[in-house]
């Protein structure tokens, strides 16, 4: 192999590392932030990180959502429309989550992350 080729492959998997880097990054949501969100809403009366309550638990929903390209979009639509939902075997509405649209996203992104 001639040094122009291994000199390309050499950029091409330093290129690589660097988006794979990048993308790690962007994901990892800010716990502290999301762990407040989840207090001022009081998403734990009903939800907790490894146990179903009167909600599932977040290890569930990042199971259900696993490996889906829309599933963060589909999470935040759920915390923020307030759909209808069954608790105890009745319908009711979730309750829409407060927060700005970044906060939200760093929410979904930490019960996704679970």
């Amino acid at each position: 192999m001639s040094n122009t080729k291994i000199s390309y492959l050499l950029h091409a998997l330093m290129a690589a590392g660097l988006a794979c880097g990048a993308m790690a990054a962007q994901a990892a949501p800010d716990a502290a932030a999301a762990e407040a969100a989840i207090k001022d809403n009081k998403c734990s009366k009903c939800h907790s990180v490894d146990k179903d309550k009167t909600g599932p638990s977040y290890k569930k929903v990042a199971e259900k959502y696993k490996g889906k390209a829309d599933a963060e979009a589909k999470l935040v639509t759920h915390l923020t429309t307030g759909p209808k939902v069954k608790v105890d075997g009745e319908e009711e509405n979730h309750v829409k989550t407060k927060g700005d649209d970044a906060a939200i996203k760093n929410l979904a992104q930490y019960i996704l992350s679970r």
